[in-house]
Order: C-alpha cells, then structure tokens, then sequence
C-alpha cells in the first residue's frame, strides 16, 4: 500500500487559489449578468466552501488530513494534546499500567519550559507530535502566512533539539488548520492528523460524560483525542476512564508504527 505518510504530506499547498479564482470569476459573471440579487447571496455562498475548510478538523480541502487508521485490528491511537503540563507524569503512569501507547501532541513554548517531561514521554516510548509553538487557540485559525509557518517551525525545531528528532505528525490548534498550514507542512516533512473520537475534554469536566462520548467512536482504527493540564483539572481521571473502557472492548492503545504493516516513518 502506498506509504501513508507520504501521501498525507501535503504535495500543492496552494491548489486552492484555482479554486477560489474560479468561484469568484463564476460570481462576478452572475452579478454582471443578473445584477447584485443573484450575485450577492452567489458571492456568500461561494465562500462557503472555503470556511467549511477552515472550522471543520477532518477537512482536506487545504491539506490532507488523518482521521482514523487504515486498519480493522482492534487497535486505536490516543493522542494527548496541549502538554507537556503538571499532569504528563500522571499520564504516563497510566499509560504504562495499561500497556498502553499514545502521541502526546505538545506545544513548543511549554516543551522548552519543560524539556526533561520531553525527553521522559520518549523514553517510555510514546510518540511526539507537532501542536505549534504558543498555542494561540482563539486566533490559530486566522493566522497569516509568515505566523503560521513561524509556529509550526519553531515547534518543530524545539523538539529537534530536546529529543534529536523532528516529529512527522502535526495536529492544528483546535483543529482548525486555514489556507496556510499546507505549505510549512511540505516543507518540514509534517502529516496532520485530526481525530474520529472526542469527549470535548478540553473545556468538559464531567469525567463520566465525556468517557461516554469518547466510547460511543471507539473501534478498530479510531484517532481519539484526549487533553492534558486543562482547568478543569480532570483529564487524568479522563483517560483513566477512556483506557478502562478500551480494555473492556478489547481495544489496544498503539502507535501507528506498531500496527501490522505500517513502518516506523508512518508508511503503510
């Protein structure tokens, strides 16, 4: 099968600008032909498209984008983002209890702050992956060309240097990955990845609300999205539920590189 991180790496980050040009020509063409009543609401709804692809995480319309394995073994893939925080330690104690592997998706200014947490999520043999350098999660999805490939690569480079290896997988801040992701992802060699289950952890704090949310998606192949050091301050008895309700359905908490047939470069 064709090698999945290569072909979740962007290739035309700016294939969009054809799509756009065109809309809009489209648009210009009604609003000339049949005047500003046709036009109007035509130029609305030509842009549509193009915010589905900012506010919606699975879009591919920028970039390609991970959201499930390609595999029915029973196996899933935790990710954990926004660390490395006071709870990391916690999790990984869990993690290990069960068995279990996850990718701890991690924010660059706070991986700086914290090296040695780094360096010990590796050392126990989970993933790192690529969650930008500050986190800026009420305006990442607005951000310029120039801040946008500034918090990717800073990310990027931080990691290099704390763990001597440059993360492959990218997740956007809440998700939302605008016109400008693609480009800084082609260049870095980064695949971004989204998720097919959630429980809203981030801001949610019912602990039994948001496992059951999680476990509703749980299957073969599922991305679950998971939090750490939210203000809520129950993401530790979170994962404790989720990794709970995976070993009652016989799920495995695995890297992609340890699911049958997919390298350690994420190829498959």
């Amino acid at each position: 099968m064709q090698d999945l991180h290569s072909r979740l790496a962007p290739r035309h980050p700016y294939r969009w600008w054809a799509w756009l040009v065109v809309s809009q020509l489209l648009v210009a063409w009604l609003w000339w032909r049949f005047g500003w009543r046709v036009g109007l609401p035509c130029m609305v709804l030509s842009h549509a498209p193009f915010w589905w692809g900012v506010l919606m995480p699975r879009s591919q319309l920028y970039s390609p984008c991970l959201a499930r394995l390609p595999t029915q073994e029973p196996v899933v893939w935790l990710t954990i983002d926004d660390g490395p925080s006071t709870e990391t330690m916690a999790m990984l104690d869990l993690l290990d209890a069960h068995a279990a592997r996850a990718t701890f998706f991690v924010v660059g200014d706070r991986a700086a702050a914290h090296p040695e947490l780094i360096r010990e999520i590796v050392r126990r043999g989970h993933g790192i992956g690529n969650h930008s350098a500050s986190h800026p999660a009420a305006m990442f999805w607005a951000l310029g060309a120039a801040r946008m490939r500034t918090e990717i690569t800073r990310c990027q480079d931080i990691l290099r240097s704390i763990t001597g290896t440059a993360p492959i997988w990218f997740r956007a801040v809440v998700g939302m990955a605008n016109p400008f992701v693609a480009a800084p992802l082609r260049d870095l060699g980064l695949a971004r990845v989204a998720w097919s289950a959630r429980g809203y952890d981030g801001v949610a704090g019912d602990v039994a609300s948001v496992v059951a949310r999680i476990e509703r998606d749980l299957e073969p192949g599922a991305i679950v999205l998971l939090h750490e050091g939210a203000a809520h301050g129950h993401n530790i008895d979170i994962l404790r539920g989720v990794l709970a309700k995976l070993d009652a359905a016989g799920l495995h908490a695995v890297l992609p590189e340890q699911v049958a047939g997919i390298s350690p470069d994420g190829a498959r």
